[in-house]
C-alpha cells in the first residue's frame, strides 16, 4: 500500500479528541442563517437552551442527574435576555440548540438549580463530552458578543445579527465577526537527558506544574511563538517544533495549540514576574506527577500536573506513552 503524508502510527485516537471542550456534534450553519433564525429556532419543536447567569452555566442538579438544557418555558423564572440569544446550531434530528443569558444571580439560585464555570464543569465531569463542547461554543460566543456592544471604528452601538455570529454597527455599518485568540502551549524536551520543562505560574493551585504557554502575537507563526514564549519565560532556546494537538478554551475564547519542542539550551533563567518556578522533570518524575489527580497534599507537598482534559496533561501523557 502506498503511504501518504497523512499516515501516522498512533497509539490512540487523534490527540485533540481527548481533551475537554473538543467534541461538538452541532451543525452550526453559520454561513446560512436568515435574519429571523433565532425566532425560528425558538418556535421549532424540541428546541433546548443553555442558560448563562453571570457567565456561568445554569444546570438542573440533583443527586443522580445533571441537566444543562432548558425548554423555553423553563427559562421564565431565570429572567432571560431573549434579545441576546445565540443560535449555536442543530442536532442531526433538526432540533435547534441556543444559548441565552439570564439576569438571575448565579449565587442565589434555588434548588435544584446551580451555576458552574467552565473549569468546574470539566474537572468534575459534570457534562458529557458533546455537551461540554457545546458549552464551550456558547460561552465563547456570549462573551464575544457581550464585549463588542459598540463599534470599534466609530463607537456607535452594534446590533447582533445571524444568531450571534455577526455584529453590525448601527451608524457606519462596520461588521465584526467572532474571534478566537490563538495560544501556544508547549512541552520542551531535552532529548539527550530524556526530561521535560515545566513551570509554575503564581495563579496555579499549590504544587501544580504545567507546560509553558503564551499568546501568538500579530505577524508570528506558531513555531516562532513557541520559541519566543519559551525563551522569554525560561531562558531556554528551542530548535525543532512539532504540532501535536489543539483545544478550544472558552475562558474567554481561545484556541490552545499544543506543541512539542526540542531544547537546544538547558540552563534555566526564568522570568520571575511570569513564573514562580521552572525546572526540568525526568520521565519518572512526570509519571508520578500525572498519577496524582487530587489537589496537592499540604503535608507532603507532592507535585501535581494539570487535570485530565487539559491539553497540558495530554502533552505530558503522550510524551511518556508515544514511541520516539
Amino acid at each position: 500500500m502506498t503511504s501518504s503524508i497523512f499516515d501516522l502510527h498512533l497509539p490512540h485516537a487523534e490527540p485533540s479528541t481527548m481533551v475537554a471542550f473538543a467534541e461538538n456534534s452541532l451543525d452550526r450553519r453559520s454561513e446560512y442563517r436568515a435574519d429571523d433564525c433565532v425566532e425560528r429556532a425558538f418556535a421549532a419543536e424540541g428546541v433546548h437552551a443553555f442558560a448563562f447567569a453571570g457567565g456561568k452555566l445554569v444546570v438542573k442538579h440533583d443527586e443522580k442527574i445533571i441537566d444543562p438544557l432548558f425548554a423555553p418555558y423553563e427559562l421564565a423564572g431565570l429572567d432571560p435576555i431573549v434579545e441576546e440569544t445565540i443560535l449555536l446550531g442543530y442536532l442531526k434530528n433538526g432540533e435547534p440548540r441556543v444559548a441565552v443569558p439570564v439576569r438571575a444571580d448565579p449565587d442565589t439560585l434555588h434548588e435544584p438549580l446551580r451555576a458552574a464555570d467552565g473549569r468546574t464543569l470539566y474537572r468534575q465531569q459534570m457534562l458529557d463530552d458533546d455537551l461540554l463542547g457545546q458549552f464551550a461554543q456558547a460561552s465563547a460566543l456570549l462573551t464575544w458578543n457581550g464585549n463588542n456592544r459598540f463599534c470599534g471604528r466609530c463607537g456607535a452601538p452594534n446590533r447582533m445579527e445571524i444568531g450571534g455570529y455577526r455584529r453590525v454597527c448601527t451608524a457606519c455599518g462596520h461588521q465584526t465577526f467572532p474571534r478566537t485568540d490563538p495560544v501556544v502551549i508547549m512541552l520542551a524536551i531535552d532529548l539527550e537527558r530524556d526530561r521535560c520543562l515545566l513551570g509554575r505560574s503564581p495563579h496555579f493551585p499549590p504544587g501544580m506544574y504545567s507546560c509553558l504557554a503564551g499568546f501568538v502575537e500579530p505577524g508570528e507563526t506558531i513555531e516562532h511563538a513557541v520559541r519566543r514564549e519559551t525563551l522569554e519565560e525560561s531562558g531556554i532556546r528551542l530548535g525543532r517544533v512539532r504540532y501535536h494537538a489543539s483545544q478550544p478554551w472558552p475562558m474567554p475564547h481561545s484556541m490552545m495549540i499544543g506543541c512539542y519542542a526540542e531544547a537546544k539550551s538547558f540552563e534555566i533563567h526564568r522570568d520571575e514576574q511570569e513564573l514562580e518556578d521552572c525546572r526540568w522533570f525526568s520521565r519518572a518524575e512526570t509519571v508520578e506527577m500525572l498519577a496524582r489527580t487530587a489537589v496537592t497534599d499540604p503535608v507532603t507537598g507532592a507535585i501535581t500536573s494539570p487535570p485530565k482534559g487539559a491539553i497540558a496533561h495530554r502533552l505530558m501523557r503522550d510524551w511518556l506513552d508515544w514511541p520516539a
